[in-house]
């Protein structure tokens, strides 16, 4: 495993701490069939005001939410438009033969 920041990447020490600033460009990989277990712990800047904390705490949450599967989305307009133009003018039979596969 191996973790980059900016320019610089290192591997993984087992048994190690390893700690980095996510307000650079950051990026990791797991080249191996081995699972990597992470504990992430968040620890604020002290300069942060509060306001600041609030909107990064509402947009962590919403992260976390959104790859929980916890927050549905949306296709874009252009796939529903897209969508309803291959739907439209199917009629029973077509609607029919998309079902069944026939």
């Amino acid at each position: 495993c191996w973790i980059q920041v900016g320019d610089e990447r290192k591997s993984w020490s087992e048994g190690k701490l390893t700690t980095l600033d996510t307000s650079f460009e950051h990026s990791t990989g797991n080249p191996t069939d081995s699972d990597r277990h992470v504990l992430i712990i968040d620890f604020w800047h002290p300069e942060l005001t509060s306001a600041e904390r609030a909107a990064l705490e509402f947009v962590y949450d919403l992260r976390n939410k959104f790859e929980k599967g916890k927050i549905p989305f949306r296709l874009s307009r252009a796939s529903i438009k897209k969508r309803e133009e291959e739907q439209e003018g199917m009629g029973f039979m077509g609607i029919w033969k998309s079902l069944t596969g026939g």
